[in-house]
C-alpha cells in the first residue's frame, strides 16, 4: 500500500538473502498470489498496479527506454509480482520486447531482481503445453521466454540457483524440452556456443590452441561474459549442480528415444536429441573451461561407476574424460618426450584396468585396451596443428598493425602482443603434437592382436567401427573430423594387423542404416565425416604418385597375409585400387537412392543432407549423378506444396549438383572398364553391374541411361525392405556369382547366371575358377576379403 520506497526494499533484502532460495521463493508465493486476495483495498491496488503496467508497456520501445524503466522501477519497488507476472506475459506472445524489457529494467532493486526470478520459474512450472502444430515444434512461448532468461540473467545480479535446479528436476522427469532454458543461459553468460553451425576456417581453427579458438573459431569474437561467466560458476558450484546436470543430460539422450516420446513425431524427437546433446557438449564446454581440474576431481564420478552405476554412453563418458586428461596434458608440456609417455601411462593405467570388465572378453580378443582409450581420450588439437589458420591470422594482424598512427599505438601494442602469442602456442601445440605421434608410434604395434594365421579383417574392423568409430563421428562436427582423420593416422603410422582398405570398404558398402537412424544434426556430422575420409581416397585415387608414395607397400593394403614370414604379402596396385574407389562409389549411390525412392521424411531428409555435405567429392562420375539427380527431381515433385521443408531442400541441392556439372567425369576416366563378353551390356560407355538383383530384369541393349538407373534401382528396392548385404560372406558369394557369370555363355536375353563351383578338391576347376575370377577381381575389393 505504500507508495515506491526502494529503500525499505532494500532493507527488506538485507534480511531475505540470509536464507535460501527455497525459503525465500515460498514467502513470494505467498506474497504474490495470496496476499492480495486477503483484503479488498489490495485487490483494488493490484488492479491499478495492472493498470499503470498496461499503460507503460504499450509505450515501451527502444527510444523510450530510459522514461520507462523509471516507470517500471517505481511501481515493482513494493510491489514486483503482479507486474512481472503481466510483462513475462507479454514477452511470451511479442519477442521483439525482449530487448527494450530488460534495458529497462536497470532501476530495480535487489528484492525486485530476486522476485523476477521467482516469476521465471513459477511461470515455467504451469501445466503449459510446449510444442506446436501438432506436437512437431517447440512452443515459441518457450523460446522467447529462455530467449528472456539468457538476457536478463546476463544482465543483471540474480540468483540462479531456482532456475538451475528447475531444469535439473525436469531432467529427471525425463522432461528433455526445457534443456532450451540453459542452453541459452550458458551461450549468454557463460559466452559457449554449440560447433554446429560452424564453416570449415572455423572448424579447422577450433583445431588449435584456445587463443586461435577464441580468435577465429567464433563469430564474435569479443563478448563481455567474464563477471556473468563468474557469477554462473559459482551459483553451479554452490548449488552443487555441475556435474549432476551434466550426467541428467547424459542420461537423457536415451530417454528421449526411449521413454520420453509416445506421440510426437520423428521430428520432435530428433529435434529433442539433438538440443540435449548440443546441450550437453556447450555446458561440458563451458563447466572445464572455468572450473579447474582440482575443483571437480571430489564431484566427477571415475570411469568405472559412469559405466556401472550411471550407465553413461562411450561417446559421454569419454567426452568428459578427455577434458580432464587434457588437464593432465598440461602438466607435461614441456617436458621430453619419454616423461609425457610416462606421465600418460600413468593416468591410463588405473582407467584401462577399471574399464575392461564392462566389456565382452571377446572384444579384448582383437582390439586392446589401450587402443580403445586412445580413440577416446585424443581430440583433433592432439593430431593435427591448423599452420594456415595460425597463419591466415597472423598476416590478419599485419594488415591492421600502422605503426604511423600515433593515435592507435596502444591497440597496435595490443595486436602485436597479440601475434606473438599466436605464435608462441602454434610452437607450443607443434610440440604436443611430435609428443604425441611419439607415443602412438610406440604404442601401435599391441593396438590389434592377430590369432594365430586368421586375417585380422573380420572382427577387428568390426570392434572399432561399432565401439569407436561409429559412435564417434556423429558426436559433434569436430569428433567427425577427428574420426576421418584417425583412420587416416592409422594408415599412416603402418599399424600391424589394421587393414585401411576393409575399413573403408565397411564404411561405404551399405550406408542405409546409419542415414536412416540419423537425427538432423546427426546427418551434418555424418556427412562432415564421410567428406573426410571421401578427402583422403580421392587424394589416393588422383595419381598413381600418390598412391604408390602413400599406400604401396603399407599394411594397410595387403590383400592376403602370409603365415610364414619368408613369403612376401600380396598388395593391391593402382589400378585395382581405382576399381575399388568405382565400387564404393557405386554403392553410396546406392544406399542414399535407397533412401530417397523410401518415401520416409527422416530418411529423405538425410539422403540429402549427407549429399549436401560430402558435394566436394561426390559424385564425380557422371552416370552416377545422373541417377542421383533423377531421384531428386523426382523428390522436388512428389514433395511440392506437400512437405515443403524436403522441397527447399531438395531443390538447394539440385542446384548445387547442376553448378557441379562441369567438374564430373565419365566412368571410362575413372576406371579402366574391363572389356565384357558379348552378353554384358554397354549403357554410356560406363558397364553395368552384372549382379544377381539387376540381372533378371535387364530386357534390351538399346536404352541408355534409363536402363541404367532402373538397374540401380531394383538392386535399391531390394535393400527397402530390411534385406541389406551387410554380411561379408554374402557379398563374397555374390561376388563369384558374378564372377562365374561373366566368363560364362550369356547369349540368352535374360542373362542367366551359372551357380559357383561346390566342390573345391579338383585342382582344374580351382585353376578354372580363378581364371573366371581374375575378370571380376577389379570390380569389387570385397573379392580380396574370399
Amino acid at each position: 500500500m505504500l507508495d515506491s520506497n526502494p529503500c525499505l526494499a532494500e532493507e527488506i533484502w538485507e534480511t531475505l538473502k540470509i536464507y535460501p532460495y527455497q525459503h525465500r521463493y515460498r514467502l513470494y508465493g505467498r506474497w504474490k498470489n495470496e496476499s492480495f486476495t486477503q483484503h479488498p483495498m489490495l485487490m483494488r491496488r493490484r488492479a491499478w498496479l495492472l493498470k499503470k503496467a498496461k499503460f507503460i508497456m504499450m509505450r515501451i520501445t527502444k527510444e523510450t527506454i530510459k522514461p520507462v524503466s523509471r516507470g517500471i522501477g517505481k511501481l515493482t519497488h513494493n510491489n514486483p509480482g503482479p507486474i512481472f507476472h503481466y510483462i513475462l506475459i507479454q514477452v511470451q506472445l511479442y519477442d521483439n520486447l525482449i530487448g527494450p524489457v530488460v534495458d529497462s529494467f536497470k532501476y530495480l532493486t535487489s528484492l525486485s531482481y530476486d522476485m523476477l526470478g521467482y516469476c521465471i520459474v513459477e511461470i515455467l512450472s504451469e501445466n503449459k503445453d510446449r510444442t506446436a502444430h501438432e506436437e512437431m515444434i517447440i512452443s515459441p512461448w518457450l523460446q522467447s521466454l529462455s530467449s528472456f532468461c539468457g538476457t536478463v540473467f546476463k544482465k543483471y545480479v540474480t540468483d540462479l540457483g531456482g532456475i538451475l535446479q528447475f531444469v535439473a528436476n525436469q531432467l529427471k522427469s525425463e522432461k528433455s524440452i526445457d534443456l532450451l532454458i540453459l542452453r541459452e543461459i550458458v551461450q549468454k553468460m557463460g559466452g559457449t556456443d554449440t560447433l554446429e553451425d560452424l564453416t570449415a576456417e572455423q572448424l579447422s581453427a577450433m583445431c588449435g590452441g584456445e587463443l586461435l579458438r577464441r580468435e577465429a573459431g567464433q563469430y564474435q569474437q569479443e563478448r563481455n561474459t567474464k563477471r556473468s561467466s563468474l557469477r554462473l560458476k559459482e551459483a553451479l558450484l554452490e548449488n552443487d549442480l555441475a556435474i549432476p546436470l551434466l550426467l541428467l543430460m547424459a542420461q537423457q539422450r536415451s530417454s528421449i528415444v526411449y521413454n520420453q516420446t509416445e506421440s510426437p513425431h520423428l521430428k520432435l524427437v530428433g529435434k529433442l536429441y539433438d538440443q540435449c546433446q548440443d546441450t550437453m557438449v556447450q555446458f561440458g564446454s563451458y563447466l572445464f573451461q572455468v572450473v579447474t581440474i582440482e575443483e571437480l576431481s571430489d564431484r566427477l564420478p571415475s570411469i568405472g561407476s559412469l559405466l556401472s552405476d550411471y550407465h553413461i554412453n562411450a561417446d559421454s563418458r569419454y567426452d568428459e574424460l578427455r577434458r580432464q586428461d587434457r588437464g593432465e596434458k598440461k602438466l607435461t608440456i614441456e617436458q621430453k618426450k619419454d616423461r609425457y609417455i610416462q606421465a600418460c601411462n600413468e593416468v591410463f593405467d588405473p582407467i584401462v584396468s577399471s574399464i575392461q570388465p564392462h566389456f565382452s572378453i571377446k572384444v579384448w580378443e582383437d582390439m586392446d585396451p589401450s587402443f580403445f582409450l586412445t580413440f577416446w581420450t585424443l581430440t583433433m588439437s592432439d593430431l593435427e596443428v591448423p599452420h594456415h589458420m595460425y597463419e591466415k591470422e597472423i598476416k590478419k594482424i599485419d594488415a591492421n598493425v600502422s605503426p604511423s598512427a600515433n593515435k592507435r599505438k596502444k591497440e597496435t601494442d595490443r595486436l602485436l602482443a597479440l601475434k606473438e602469442k599466436l605464435q608462441e602456442e602454434e610452437k607450443r601445440q607443434k610440440e604436443h603434437v611430435d609428443r604425441v605421434y611419439a607415443r602412438l608410434q610406440q604404442e601401435k604395434d599391441g593396438w590389434f592382436m592377430l590369432r594365430g594365421a586368421r586375417s585380422p579383417k573380420n572382427d577387428t574392423v568390426t570392434a572399432f567401427l561399432q565401439l569407436c568409430l561409429f559412435p564417434r563421428c556423429t558426436f559433434t562436427a569436430l569428433d567427425a573430423i577427428y574420426c576421418a582423420k584417425f583412420v587416416k593416422m592409422l594408415h599412416n603410422l603402418k599399424t600391424p594387423n589394421f587393414s585401411t582398405l576393409i575399413c573403408y570398404d565397411r564404411m561405404y558398402c551399405d550406408i542405409t542404416y546409419t542415414v536412416a537412424s540419423c537425427t538432423e544434426q546427426e546427418a551434418h556430422r555424418y556427412g562432415r565425416f564421410l567428406l573426410g575420409t571421401l578427402d583422403t581416397v580421392m587424394h589416393w585415387h588422383a595419381s598413381q604418385q600418390n598412391y604408390e608414395k602413400e599406400c604401396a607397400n603399407y599394411p594397410g593394403f595387403v590383400t592376403k597375409y602370409r603365415v610364414s614370414r619368408q613369403e612376401a604379402n600380396d598388395y593391391v596396385d593402382y589400378e585395382n585400387y581405382r576399381h575399388v574407389v568405382h565400387k564404393w562409389h557405386y554403392k553410396i549411390t546406392k544406399a542414399l537412392v535407397t533412401c530417397l525412392e523410401s518415401g520416409d521424411y527422416i530418411q529423405i531428409r538425410n539422403a540429402i543432407l549427407i549429399l549436401q555435405g560430402i558435394l566436394q567429392r561426390f559424385p564425380v562420375i557422371s552416370n552416377l549423378a545422373a541417377v542421383i539427380e533423377k531421384r531428386i527431381e523426382k523428390v522436388k515433385n512428389e514433395e511440392r506444396n506437400r512437405r515443403n521443408d524436403l522441397y527447399v531442400l531438395a531443390n538447394s541441392y539440385s542446384g548445387r549438383l547442376k553448378g557441379a556439372k562441369p567438374n564430373l567425369m565419365p566412368e571410362t576416366d575413372f576406371h579402366i572398364v574391363p572389356k565384357r563378353p558379348q552378353a554384358a551390356k554397354v549403357v554410356n560407355g560406363a558397364s553395368e553391374k552384372s549382379s544377381s538383383t539387376a540381372a533378371n530384369d535387364v530386357k534390351s541393349s538399346g536404352e541408355m541411361v534409363e536402363q541404367n538407373e532402373k538397374i540401380v534401382k531394383m538392386e535399391t528396392s531390394e535393400t527397402t525392405n530390411g534385406e541389406l548385404e551387410g554380411k561379408e560372406d554374402r557379398e563374397a558369394k555374390e561376388i563369384k556369382k558374378e564372377s562365374a557369370s561373366v566368363t560364362s555363355n550369356a547369349s540368352s536375353a535374360s542373362n542367366k547366371m551359372e551357380p559357383p563351383e561346390s566342390s573345391r578338391g579338383s585342382k582344374r576347376r580351382k585353376t578354372e575358377h580363378n581364371s573366371k575370377v581374375s575378370m571380376r577381381v577389379e570390380r569389387d575389393p570385397l573379392y580380396l576379403q574370399c
